[in-house]
């Protein structure tokens, strides 16, 4: 495969809701996971506040059960994320 070209994961189609907490577990904000693979997710937010580069996404209000993530790329109030360890 050249480099540079990346093939896509097949990405899940959901529409479910989901929370977002930043650092510390604090101020859990919902969103909506548009589509998800195993190697991230594309969130939507309600409002268009900026997200951090690191938070946690869950799919209940308990931060303890989310995965970490790290956004890359944001077109206005749609995320790309990436799921890290």
């Amino acid at each position: 495969m050249p480099s540079g070209t990346r093939k896509r994961e097949t990405r899940k189609s959901l529409r479910q809701s989901g929370w977002i907490t930043l650092d510390g577990g604090f101020a859990a904000r919902p969103c909506v996971v548009e589509d998800m693979s195993s190697s991230g997710a594309r969130i939507t937010v309600q409002d268009n506040s900026a997200l951090p580069a690191k938070l946690r996404l869950a799919f209940s209000r308990d931060a303890r059960t989310g995965r970490a993530c790290e956004v890359v790329w944001r077109d206005g109030k749609t995320f790309g994320i990436k799921f890290v360890n």
